[in-house]
C-alpha cells in the first residue's frame, strides 16, 4: 500500500496539482478577507495589504514598520515584538521553505499565468546570459537591504519617515495587487513630498516593468525579489529539503532545461546533496522532468516525498504508452 502511494505521487502529474494549489492559494491571499480569514502579519508570501481584502500580510511590511522604531524603543523590551513577529515568519516558512514562492506566492502565480498566456500566442520567451544571471541574481539582496537598513535609519532619525516601508511603496505588488478587488488607487503619485514622488514613482514603473518583463520572461520578478533572499537566509531551518544524488545524474540536462529561474547547478552539480539555491522556487519541475530514478528528490522530515523516477518521466512525456503501442505493432 505504501508503495503504491509513493508510485502514485512520484508518477502523477505535477502540472495539475500545482495549478490547483497555485489557484486555491491566488483566490485565499487576494480575496480571503471576503470570508474573514486573517492569517496574521508574518507571512512568507507577497500578500500585499495594500488590498485589504487579503487574508495574511507580507512579513516585508511589518517588519519595516518594527524595526522603524526609534532607537531607544528598539533596544528596549519592545523588541520582544520584533522577535515574536520574526518567529511567526520562520515558522510559517519552516513548512514549505521556498515552495511558498513556486506553489503559494499570489505574485509568482500570476507570473505563471502571464507566461501560459505568452505561450498561447505563440511569443518565444527569452532568457539570460550566465554573467546576467549572475549579476542581475544580486539585486534582491540590495532589496533586502533597503527593507532592513532604511527603517533602522529613521528609527535613528537619518531618514524622515516620508521614507516609512519604503520599499512597500516601491514593490509592484502594492500596485497591482488592489487591482483584483476593483481598487485602481495606487496607480496614482503621491506629491506630497519629494521622497513620496520618487517612491510611488519607482512603484508604478515598477508595475508596468512587472507585466512587461513576466510576459517575456518567465518568473522575470522573482529574480530582483527580497522575500526570496529573506528565504535562502533560513532555508536551512525548513523541515523540508531538495537534494541530488549525484551519482544518479547523468548530466543529460533535462532539468535544465524546465527550470523557469535558469539555475545550472541543478545539472551541473553533481558533488552537492543539497541542491537548493538562492534563486530555487521549488516549484519542482526539475524533479518531474528528471529520468532517473531518486536523482532528485524533495524530501519533508528527510523522508522523500517526491522523487524523479524513470517511469514517471515516460509517463509525464508519453514515452512509455509510445514504447507500448510500438511493441505492440511489431
Amino acid at each position: 500500500m505504501k508503495s503504491r502511494i509513493k508510485n502514485f505521487i512520484n508518477n502523477g502529474d505535477l502540472r495539475k496539482v500545482r495549478f490547483w494549489i497555485q489557484l486555491i492559494s491566488f483566490i485565499l491571499f487576494v480575496y480571503g478577507g471576503y470570508l474573514a480569514i486573517n492569517l496574521g502579519s508574518s507571512f512568507p508570501v507577497f500578500s500585499c495589504p495594500y488590498n485589504d481584502k487579503t487574508a495574511a500580510t507580507c512579513y516585508l511590511i511589518s517588519l519595516q514598520h518594527q524595526l522603524a522604531m526609534p532607537t531607544e524603543v528598539l533596544f528596549s523590551p519592545a523588541f520582544i515584538s520584533i522577535l515574536i513577529g520574526l518567529v511567526t515568519f520562520i515558522a510559517w516558512f519552516m513548512i514549505l521553505n521556498k515552495a511558498w514562492c513556486g506553489y503559494m506566492c499570489p505574485f509568482g502565480t500570476l507570473q505563471d499565468w502571464i507566461t501560459a498566456l505568452r505561450k498561447k500566442m505563440n511569443i518565444r520567451f527569452s532568457i539570460y546570459t550566465q554573467n546576467q544571471f549572475e549579476q542581475l541574481s544580486k539585486i534582491k539582496y540590495l532589496f533586502l537591504i533597503i527593507v532592513l537598513l532604511f527603517p533602522l535609519l529613521i528609527g535613528a532619525g537619518v531618514l524622515s519617515n516620508n521614507w516609512s516601508a519604503s520599499f512597500c511603496q516601491m514593490c509592484p505588488a502594492r500596485v497591482i495587487s488592489p487591482m483584483f478587488t476593483g481598487d485602481f488607487s495606487q496607480w496614482t503619485i503621491d506629491f506630497s513630498s519629494k521622497t513620496n514622488m520618487i517612491l510611488t514613482s519607482l512603484g508604478i514603473s515598477f508595475a508596468a516593468l512587472f507585466f512587461v518583463g513576466s510576459f517575456v520572461k518567465k518568473r522575470f520578478f522573482c529574480f530582483f525579489c527580497p522575500m526570496s533572499a529573506l528565504h535562502y537566509i533560513f532555508a536551512d531551518t525548513s523541515i523540508v529539503k531538495f537534494r541530488k544524488d549525484g551519482s544518479k545524474c547523468t548530466r543529460c540536462g533535462d532539468c535544465y532545461a524546465v527550470c523557469d529561474m535558469q539555475i545550472k547547478d541543478i545539472a551541473d552539480d553533481v558533488t552537492s546533496t543539497n541542491i537548493l539555491r538562492d534563486d530555487c522556487i521549488l516549484c519542482l519541475k526539475c524533479v518531474a522532468a528528471c529520468p532517473e530514478d531518486d536523482a532528485l528528490h524533495f524530501d519533508i522530515l528527510n523522508i522523500k516525498a517526491f522523487s524523479s523516477t524513470k517511469e514517471g518521466f515516460e509517463k509525464r512525456m508519453n514515452i512509455g504508452s509510445y514504447t507500448k503501442n510500438n511493441e505492440a505493432n511489431k
